[in-house]
């Protein structure tokens, strides 16, 4: 989704003067046609048909751009309204073809992550693997485009970035020491400070970790970093170009003793983008992001594992086949993919369950408890046993998805919340086939995908540009109507009005929120401290543990690292007012059903209330029926209304946070406090430190005070829906007035650029009922085409 502020109207289409700007050159046919290679011909046929629809649109807007920019290319004064004309027709040819979709695939270390995008891009080891240990140490990017070589963009922590993380690895390594332990129990340390002499080591040598945080800025990083803060990899295959990237993305382990210029600079990687050329398996506009662990203590890496949950449109939580069934850190991942669907973009989960190839025949035969028909082979056994795991995780997914979503979200009529996949065998093929691997099913769901979303972007952007055209034609329309000033009058009224009832609708659906708030908070008063108990009490004794939580203490409640748990004090403690608020949250932003809880709905009930009562005192006051100016209003709110989607979603996010966000910055004087505790029993001290700030903080009405924060980003929310709305149809409204308001002249003739618009808009629904057609002929072929016969039983 663009990560554009504003949307159309007064504030997105600025008046810029600067308006003789060459518009952008459209892709070649060879280009837009190696696009669609991985895709079979029926969805071709379907992508071909939308990509010539939206290159004759762009055609048609280029020419009228041209054609206007011709006709005020002499002119000393162009008056406001043909300058906003001419920028809405430049910023609509050059938006983009299709913002990416993001498939994040999140799982804990081992999961394999990197076998399944391997599987699934047909690279068997193009990204690093290794069976139970890390491998991949960064978050990577996996896309595909019209570009001729395989290329990697390795991008940098910043200067500032690495000080800022320096700074506080520093604090956590000469602020923890204890006088009087024992020097094997100094040695005992935590997994924080582990990696933090790791990291120190890696980037500035053997003895780093005994310098002061001024000492490493003076020393000199023994590998070569880019004043650009980019590394970029370019190959002509990809088991070349994999060479070349592993040292970078592929985790180090302390035991080993090779070293390269590429790993010395490891612990400065924030993440990184791999291009694969023209891909008969992975469509462009596809982003497959391999996202490992729980987050990151560098500040920005972890902000950044965060941001890119959030920004993927469909999570797949990976776990392999021995861990599915339970295990803190499968639980961990599904809950923070579930909040992703709440404060971000996310509208798909999935539980993809890996390696399912792996079975112990003897021991399953033993323990089977269903059906009586004997298993002959090792590959029934799978095959039996990857269908009870999909009914029983459906099951459960499925539950723990009602508890958090409203009941009516189509993520719960979702038919595949679990897929069983095994990459091992969809190379060697020795027990189940192709398409039981699920690696197709995989691809065809990506395909969908991407297929759907073409589909409603083009059909948005053919009837935005559309509605533009009537704009243009209008500025030469003929229609001269003695009461013109009073239509447009009676229209600002009953827009006022109409915005009235849309802010009180809006209040509606917040007001729903208010008692599970309450209630919320209520519940966390009571409970925090068993919550905060759970929180410090994480390892036997505090031997270790002291330097972890030294590190929670740094970073303001939350410690992030590759190899365990995420720890999150702020959200542990605020979990049961989410716990209230939720399904109902879910409810207010979902799109879909109509209800008093919903608030798209309202919005497009909003729209459609305005384009009826423009049709009606048109109809009253003597507009034709095919009046350009009304049909020209009638677009215009629609793309107005259409843009405020993005606009709430990106609002969202900052909402849902806010009561952790709240709840931290209550806190952080107590964190900071306890950060600064060495010497004796520190552990315990930093303890009691925190424990005591927090019953301080909640006596003084911590969690209310949360509680107001986020009503008052519901009221922020609202103000800026509402104002925005007003700005913008205020604008519409001027636009579509009479020429004696000395915004229009007369511009160059754009009839033909009109008529031509118009058959492509009426061929929308043409090419619609065509892929109905072809899904249906499909489906057909499938369900009468033999199966495929599987390999010989073992």
């Amino acid at each position: 989704m663009a990560e554009t502020e504003d949307f159309v109207g007064q504030e997105h289409y600025p008046v810029n003067d600067n308006l003789f700007k060459e518009p952008m050159r459209k892709r070649r046919r060879s280009d837009r046609d190696q696009r669609f290679r991985a895709f079979p011909s029926m969805e071709q046929s379907a992508l071909k048909e939308y990509e010539k629809l939206e290159s004759r649109t762009r055609r048609v807007l280029s020419n009228t751009y041209q054609k206007l920019i011709q006709s005020v290319f002499l002119d000393d004064s162009i008056p406001n309204g043909v300058k906003y004309l001419i920028n809405r027709l430049l910023t609509l040819i050059e938006k983009p073809l299709l913002d990416p979709i993001y498939i994040g695939l999140f799982g804990s270390t081992g999961a394999g992550k990197s076998s399944l995008i391997n599987a699934i891009i047909q690279q068997a080891m193009f990204l690093p693997v290794s069976g139970e240990s890390i491998c991949t140490s960064c978050i990577v990017q996996v896309s595909s485009g019209c570009c001729e070589q395989y290329e990697a963009k390795i991008h940098l922590l910043s200067d500032q970035e690495w000080k800022e993380e320096l700074k506080n690895l520093t604090k956590l390594l000469h602020g923890t020491e204890e006088p009087g332990r024992e020097e094997a129990d100094v040695w005992d340390r935590g997994d924080a400070v582990e990696e933090a002499i790791w990291k120190l080591q890696m980037i500035y040598g053997n003895g780093a970790e005994r310098k002061n945080y001024e000492e490493l800025l003076r020393a000199k990083p023994k590998g070569k970093i880019p004043t650009s803060r980019i590394i970029t990899l370019k190959a002509e295959e990809a088991g070349e170009l994999s060479v070349k990237l592993d040292p970078y993305i592929r985790t180090k382990r302390r035991d080993w003793d090779e070293e390269s210029a590429e790993t010395q600079i490891w612990p400065l990687i924030k993440h990184v983008e791999v291009t694969l050329p023209k891909s008969e398996l992975i469509p462009e506009g596809v982003v497959l992001v391999d996202i490992p662990g729980t987050g990151d203590f560098n500040t920005k890496r972890d902000e950044m594992w965060k941001k890119t949950i959030d920004k993927c449109s469909v999570i797949w939580v990976i776990s392999d086949i021995e861990r599915v069934s339970g295990g803190r850190a499968h639980e961990d991942l599904l809950n923070e993919s579930i909040k992703a669907c709440q404060r971000g973009f996310c509208r798909d989960v999935a539980l993809v369950v890996t390696k399912t190839d792996k079975l112990h025949l003897l021991e399953y035969l033993r323990e089977r408890k269903m059906g009586n028909q004997a298993i002959q082979s090792q590959r029934e056994a799978v095959l039996e046993r990857n269908e009870m795991i999909k009914l029983q995780r459906n099951r459960i997914l499925k539950e723990k998805l009602k508890r958090k979503l409203p009941a009516d979200s189509k993520l719960l009529e979702a038919s595949d919340l679990v897929y069983t996949v095994s990459a091992q065998e969809y190379w060697q093929q020795a027990l189940l086939t192709e398409e039981e691997t699920e690696i197709p099913k995989l691809r065809a769901y990506i395909r969908k995908r991407l297929l759907d979303k073409k589909r409603r972007m083009v059909t948005k952007y053919v009837t935005e540009a559309f509605g533009l055209l009537l704009l243009t034609d209008s500025f030469n329309c003929t229609e001269n109507l003695p009461n013109e000033y009073l239509h447009m009058s009676g229209l600002r009224r009953s827009v006022e009005e109409k915005i009235q009832l849309l802010e009180e609708a809006i209040d509606q659906c917040f007001a729903h929120l208010a008692r599970p708030l309450q209630e919320g908070v209520r519940n966390a008063r009571t409970s925090y401290r068993r919550a905060l108990g759970a929180c410090l009490a994480r390892s036997r004794g505090n031997q270790g543990f002291h330097q972890t939580l030294k590190a929670v203490c740094l970073k303001n409640g939350i410690y992030a690292s590759r190899t365990r748990t995420r720890i999150d004090l702020n959200e542990a403690i605020t979990q049961p007012i989410y716990d209230q608020i939720d399904p109902v949250f879910g409810g207010i932003f979902r799109a879909g059903t109509p209800s008093s809880s919903a608030l798209m709905p309202h919005i497009d009930a909003f729209k459609h209330s305005l384009q009826e009562k423009m049709t009606e005192i048109g109809i009253r006051n003597g507009w034709k029926l095919d009046s350009c100016k009304k049909s020209f209003l009638i677009q215009e709110i629609s793309a107005i209304l259409g843009g405020l989607e993005a606009y709430i979603l990106r609002k969202k996010r900052r909402i849902y946070e806010s009561l952790t966000a709240s709840v931290q910055n209550d806190l952080k004087p107590c964190y900071e406090e306890a950060a600064q505790i060495t010497g004796k029993k520190a552990c315990e001290r930093m303890k009691d430190v925190i424990r005591r700030g927090v019953d301080r903080q909640v006596a003084e009405g911590m969690f209310e005070r949360a509680q107001e924060r986020m009503q008052h980003q519901f009221q922020q929310l609202k103000n800026g829906i509402t104002e925005k709305v007003k700005g913008s149809i205020a604008t519409m409204l001027t636009l579509a007035s009479s020429q004696g308001d000395a915004l229009y002249k007369e511009l160059a003739d754009v009839k033909s650029e009109y008529k031509e618009m118009e058959k492509l808009h009426r061929s929308l629904r043409e090419v619609a009922e065509n892929a109905v057609l072809r899904r249906g002929m499909q489906d057909f072929l499938l369900r009468m085409s033999p199966s495929k016969a599987g390999p010989p039983k073992t």
